[in-house]
């Protein structure tokens, strides 16, 4: 009845100031263009983010840049009668470094507004759509009666969206969920406050049903499994919002109605800021490594994917020389084997890094516990995850392009699916100038079908793929089959392999001793990816070929910023070029940093000279906001 009652004075609202309609004719101007600020977070402040506003008209009347402190934005609009409702669209790096790109909306027009932008305000948005708020706000100025819908169902969606996390609104003591505007809060701040937490106490999915059913997915971000908690199909949702007598939780396909929360860490996160206040004021004092090991911020540190803690305090010594500092953190996840129900001992966090400009330059990653009997030092401190090495799988996509860049006839399929699995075999940050140290020799992967698939040590960061099980020294391609377990390729991957949530289990062992490590799927394999998400360069042409001759120039500058804007979630992560003898023999990999977005070139600056005939290959791989790899292969042209 909640939601009934809420879409109904809404709409009458609307009616009445004419607020709702999408045409723009109801509206009366104002004396002044109208002003609009708020927050873009998810959990951490979403900093220097790209924030574009359209009308109810698709007009775009407004663009603006986050603060790179707090992610805070300010703006006049740019005309004194904006058509209501206000689309706003936020897109940037976040500090786990994925590529965000969220919405919100205003639903009346007034003098001075607040619009915040989180993955909430995105869900809201999708409810009130009934799809996903994307394609719709790049399509806005033909969209109007999509708009309208919004603004009509707008209050009925949030009210309904508080219903499926009111643990975690529970948990944070928000004693009066019903005000608690997830929209327009003029006090919220990304600053581990209750509406804050609240945010990135839950994992938030878009994503489409196996009847390409566009879903909303919601679950507790501090379970070990991302188990999609709540599902709701999103056009059924938005049907039941805009009926007076509507039921949207009718449109709840999953078992639960609410997603589960980690109760007990909940309660603490609060002063988790605190902790990056000090490695901020340990960085200024301009410490030394030695000195770095002796502070109490590290002090129960152990080792985190095998990094020590003598690794880290080299990592802090850099950002001290280099006057870096670190972001706020946001919470990742639960490093917990198996967590109780209810808490995390070792929680996940990311930060980004940034210079005294304010630039990204450095993305951070650990874990932290929390010493509730700590007195004279922080209550949440460094900790790392324990784990001598890192294990992972994601869903992965695959395409071969000629130099021209055109869709390869020689790959069938093409694009190609299936699972990339991760698993490190040597010292992930070597010393300049000393060779990394070999971790493992081989491993097992258990896939959630029952089939096992053999990895073996191959000299790059991760173990490759073998055909001879039991093998410790490998040949690598360099490309994606080192990786990658193809659908096309191995007649062992199934529906269950391919979900999110699925669990493989990898077994292998490390100084002599056996160890087994979990890792789950983070989100579904993509049957049909769209080309178009697969990364690309903007020269490639049939009039301007990828050479070989460029490739191994140690000069070619590659650009991406046409792909970079048609897939504003998406960003580069991996550049390589592979060069493999003809007539057989090992390739030689040479890897190229990817910059960190909004930069869109990379110089291949290394030479390479062959002593025989080789093909020369670019590969290129990007990664989306629930971590799919999308690969790229670009074949010279000799």
């Amino acid at each position: 009845m909640l939601y009934r009652l809420a879409a109904l004075l809404l709409t009458l609202s609307l009616t009445a100031c004419g607020g709702g309609g999408g045409g723009g004719g109801g509206t009366p101007p104002l004396e002044t263009p109208p002003t609009l600020r708020g927050v873009a977070a998810t959990g951490a402040p979403l900093v220097s983010a790209q924030v574009s506003i359209v009308d109810g008209q698709g007009k775009a009347v407004g663009s603006a840049t986050t603060h790179p402190t707090d992610g805070s934005y300010s703006l006049t609009l740019s005309t004194t009668s904006p058509a209501a409702p206000l689309f706003i669209q936020a897109r940037g790096l976040d500090a786990a470094g994925t590529m965000q790109v969220l919405h919100s909306t205003v639903p009346t027009i007034s003098a001075a507004m607040v619009g915040h932008v989180t993955p909430l305000t995105n869900a809201i948005v999708a409810l009130s759509l009934g799809t996903e708020p994307a394609p719709v706000f790049a399509a806005a100025s033909t969209s109007g009666s999509q708009l309208s819908q919004m603004a009509t169902a707008v209050s009925a969606a949030a009210t309904f969206l508080k219903t499926l996390v009111k643990t975690q609104i529970s948990d944070l003591k928000i004693t009066d969920a019903a005000s608690l505007d997830l929209l327009a809060d003029s006090t919220f701040a990304a600053n581990k406050g209750a509406h804050d937490l609240l945010i990135e106490s839950v994992r938030v999915d878009l994503a489409r049903s196996k009847l390409n059913v566009p879903v909303l997915q919601i679950g507790n971000k501090f379970i070990a499994a991302p188990t999609a908690e709540v599902v709701v199909e999103l056009p059924t949702a938005q049907t039941e919002l805009l009926k007076a007598s509507g039921t949207p939780a009718n449109a709840i396909t999953s078992t639960l109605k609410a997603a589960t929360s980690a109760t007990t860490v909940l309660g603490t996160l609060s002063g988790l800021d605190d902790l990056g206040a000090a490695l901020n004021q340990l960085i200024a004092q301009g410490r030394d490594v030695s000195t770095i090991l002796n502070n109490t911020l590290v002090t129960g540190y152990d080792k985190h994917n095998g990094r020590s803690k003598a690794d880290l305090a080299g990592i802090l010594s850099t950002y001290t020389t280099g006057n870096r500092q670190f972001g706020r953190f946001q919470l990742l996840g639960c490093a917990d084997d198996a967590p109780t129900a209810g808490n995390c001992a070792k929680v996940l966090v990311g930060a980004i890094i940034s210079d005294s400009s304010g630039a990204t330059v450095d993305l951070f990653s650990d874990a932290v516990s929390y010493n509730k009997s700590a007195t004279t030092t922080n209550k949440w401190n460094l900790i790392g995850n324990g784990k001598k090495l890192s294990v992972a799988v994601y869903p992965l996509g695959y395409r071969a392009l000629s130099a021209d860049g055109t869709a390869s006839t020689a790959v069938v399929p093409n694009p190609g699916i299936g699972l990339q699995i991760e698993i490190q075999s040597q010292t992930a940050d070597p010393i300049p100038g000393i060779p990394p140290t070999q971790l493992l020799s081989s491993a097992t992967v258990q896939m959630p079908g029952g089939y096992s698939i053999p990895f073996g040590y191959c000299g790059r960061l991760m173990l490759c793929v073998s055909s001879t099980p039991g093998a410790t020294n490998l040949i690598p391609t360099g490309g994606v089959g080192d990786i990658a377990i193809q659908r096309a390729a191995v007649g062992w991957i199934g529906g269950a392999d391919s979900v999110r949530g699925a669990k493989f289990i990898t077994s292998y062992t490390i100084a002599g001793v056996a160890e087994t490590r979990n890792a789950w799927l983070r989100a579904d394999v993509l049957g049909e990816p769209a080309t178009t998400r697969f990364p690309s360069i903007d020269s490639a042409s049939t009039t301007s070929p990828v050479s070989a001759a460029s490739l191994q120039s140690g000069a070619l500058v590659i650009n991406w910023s046409g792909w970079a804007a048609a897939n504003p979630d998406l960003r580069i992560i991996e550049i390589k070029r592979v060069f493999t003898p003809t007539v057989g023999g090992t390739p030689t990999v040479l890897d190229t940093a990817a910059p960190l977005p909004p930069k869109t070139t990379a110089t291949l600056a290394t030479a390479y000279t062959p002593l025989e005939s080789v093909t020369s290959e670019l590969w290129l791989q990007a990664m989306d906001a629930q971590g799919r790899r999308f690969h790229t292969r670009y074949t010279g042209k000799p």
